[in-house]
């Protein structure tokens, strides 16, 4: 009970553990949480069921700009780019949910450290970069 760790999740930070196998120098990254994109297909499939849209935003020429987001059905709101969130009453109307995803992992001797943090960090570095 005591080498196990539970990650719940909700949005686009994330939890990576940073493991060393035993005599190695290569350090090996694991995700321990999932980013929930809006356009992945479990996700899109929730949201579009509730009656909302996943697209990106567009410019003023109907150009796809920056990454899926959540919007209403007939309009351009709230535009948030994860489909799971607490506390945005608006996006919950078209199927965001609060409600996390939970992993369980079980601690070994190769694991060495836990790296969280928002996607201000992941969106410039991978999980392999901060290990």
């Amino acid at each position: 009970m005591g080498n196990k760790i539970y990650c719940a999740n909700i949005g686009d930070s994330r939890a990576v553990l940073a493991k060393r196998p035993q005599g190695s120098k290569k350090w090996i990254a694991e995700a321990l949480s999932n980013d929930h994109k809006p356009d992945l297909p479990k996700e899109k499939a929730r949201i579009e069921k509730a009656g909302g849209r996943v697209e990106p935003l567009l410019d003023e020429y109907d150009n796809a700009f920056g990454p899926p987001r959540v919007w209403l059905k007939d309009e351009d709101i709230p535009g948030l780019a994860m489909s799971r969130s607490i506390g945005d009453q608006v996006a919950a109307r078209v199927g965001v949910t609060a409600e996390p995803e939970i992993t369980e992992t079980t601690f070994t001797e190769e694991d060495k450290y836990i790296i969280i943090a928002s996607d201000g960090i992941w969106e410039f570095i991978s999980n392999e970069e901060v290990k």
